[in-house]
């Protein structure tokens, strides 16, 4: 898992549309290892992520076959028989439709769904391939040559945040609130999805406060 010790590298799994507490760590390294030799783990955001709906938070969730908690993350497949893509799409559209940032970033990501990608890993790096570039973030990305700890990650110059972000375990999150779509009540730790389509442009101060 090689690094540069004069930088900065943030170890973490691949997540679906990461929440905005992802992408919060992630802008304070140089370089991002995606974790590629984990097992699947249900119930966590590899396959799940949430967006801020008129009457509610809502779970979008991809569905997957043989969920095996052992299996490898990279030999999980996507259950194209439910027709997940095109809620998810309508979701997203009823969701952020009347959104600030719509009309820049919709095409792109409703476009994500167009087309069947067999594994989940490749599709969630389609996702975070396209949200760094909405966000005009050039981070070198590496997938990660085996399961490992890190024994001293100071030394090796890596943030280890495998696990850290997790439905089940709350965040110790200090970002701002901004205006959001629906609600009185802002709701904290969202999809980036969120983010994009209300702030735009101003995703990238407020990530980085």
């Amino acid at each position: 898992m090689p690094t540069n010790h004069n930088e900065s590298s943030l170890l973490i799994e691949l997540h679906y549309f990461p929440c905005t507490h992802f992408f919060s760590v992630l802008s304070q390294h140089d370089s991002l290892i995606l974790e590629a030799h984990e097992t699947f783990q249900k119930q966590s955001y590899r396959n799940r992520t949430y967006i801020l709906s008129a009457q509610k938070v809502e779970k979008l969730l991809i569905p997957v076959l043989s969920g095996n908690s052992h299996l490898p993350i990279r030999d999980i497949r996507i259950d194209h028989s439910q027709k997940w893509r095109l809620i998810h799409q309508r979701a997203i559209r009823s969701a952020y439709g009347k959104s600030p940032f719509f009309e820049y970033y919709g095409e792109d990501i409703l476009g994500l769904y167009d087309k069947p990608v067999d594994f989940l890993f490749d599709f969630n790096r389609e996702v975070l391939t396209l949200c760094l570039k909405l966000l005009r973030w050039n981070k070198n990305i590496i997938l990660s040559s085996d399961y490992q700890k890190i024994k001293d990650p100071q030394m090796a110059g890596i943030h280890d945040f495998r696990d850290q972000i997790h439905p089940k375990k709350e965040l110790q999150c200090d970002l701002k609130h901004y205006q959001q779509v629906f609600g009185r009540q802002f709701e904290p730790n969202l999809s980036i999805l969120d983010l994009l389509f209300c702030e735009g442009n101003n995703c990238n101060p407020y990530l980085k406060r």
